[in-house]
């Protein structure tokens, strides 16, 4: 089979397309071929070993998992002799976890892991963005931020993945939305349901005198010191980005109430976890109230430049690789 391997840290010219064997599954697991993964800014990170305590579970000096990539949509094409869950043509998506390895035309994983049966009502490359985005955004808000009908929130970079995932939800969980993006995507984000929206290049919304239960900063470009006047008393600040300051404040407000900072590593989960919030997506996928936003497609040999775009942080939604499906030509 063809994969992207990653045998060392650095830039993207790092990953490189190889023949490997097709691998075959225990008696608990599924083969699985995969149609779409997705490309995301922690897929990029874990290649550049970024940050470093990062590499304390991806590998010390070099990646242990050599092949990356996490969330995918594909088709089961054999199973176990154990597995019950899933058969052989089963069309599902969801999440390698810490193993990785969706940068490849196969991959196998426990019958019991991060999977669940794909929308009907999307192709596999829309499939693979929501496991990306909403995975992320569905903890952070239902979880951390124990989101509430009839709430205020605001989500920072509203045009993400992550981004475009939290503002379908807050609307989802009856929130009053309001996104901030740039202006090239202010329409996406209103279509995508945002009750209101900022243009960053026109006004800072920490200076606009708005006040909001839920503050979530789904790119990691702000800080709870910037954001905490724009807070309800015991409104809660929400970012995807781990760093020092924001663990340490993580701690702190937690002991003195008032206004909270949170962050979740929504990344280390459990596979229970995961399959529950799959379900219940593919639930509101299949009723029209949730849908991918994809911005780029590229093929698997591309997977380099399809790293370079992502690290501009411009892309709006998800950018996918894509192979070709069971039973048809590339």
């Amino acid at each position: 089979m063809k994969a992207i391997v990653c045998t060392k840290y650095g830039p993207a010219d790092v990953l490189q397309l190889k023949e490997m064997e097709k691998p075959a599954p225990k008696e608990n697991e599924v083969l699985i071929k995969i149609v779409a993964a997705v490309v995301s800014p922690s897929d990029c990170a874990f290649r550049k070993g970024e940050p470093f305590m990062a590499r304390f579970f991806s590998g010390l000096i070099r990646p242990k998992n050599s092949i990356p990539g996490e969330l995918l949509s594909g088709e089961i094409e054999m199973v176990g002799k154990d597995v019950q869950l899933f058969k052989k043509g089963d069309r599902i998506f969801g999440s390698t976890g810490m193993g990785l390895g969706a940068y490849a035309e196969y991959v196998c994983l426990p019958a019991d892991g991060a999977l669940a049966i794909k929308p009907v009502n999307m192709t596999h490359e829309e499939a693979a963005g929501v496991g990306d985005g909403a995975l992320t955004a569905l903890p952070f808000l239902r979880d951390k931020g124990h989101i509430q009908n009839g709430q205020k929130i605001l989500v920072n970079g509203a045009s993400g993945s992550v981004g475009t995932a939290a503002v379908q939800l807050g609307k989802y969980f009856g929130a009053e939305v309001t996104g901030v993006c740039g202006t090239a995507n202010v329409e996406l984000v209103k279509s995508l349901g945002a009750d209101k929206v900022i243009d960053y290049s026109k006004e800072d919304f920490s200076k606009s005198g708005q006040t909001y239960d839920i503050i979530f900063d789904a790119v990691g470009k702000s800080s709870f010191s910037r954001c905490k006047s724009s807070l309800k008393q015991g409104g809660v600040y929400l970012t995807t980005f781990p760093s020092p300051a924001i663990l340490l404040q993580a701690l702190w407000t937690a002991r003195i109430g008032g206004k909270r900072a949170k962050f979740a590593a929504t990344g280390l989960r459990s596979a229970s976890e995961k399959i529950k919030d799959l379900i219940f997506l593919k639930g509101l996928v299949e009723a029209g109230k949730f849908k991918s936003v994809l911005d780029k497609r590229y093929p698997l040999e591309q997977t380099a430049e399809a790293h370079r775009y992502v690290e501009k942080g411009h892309k709006k939604g998800n950018v996918v690789i894509t192979l070709p499906e069971l039973g048809r030509s590339a």
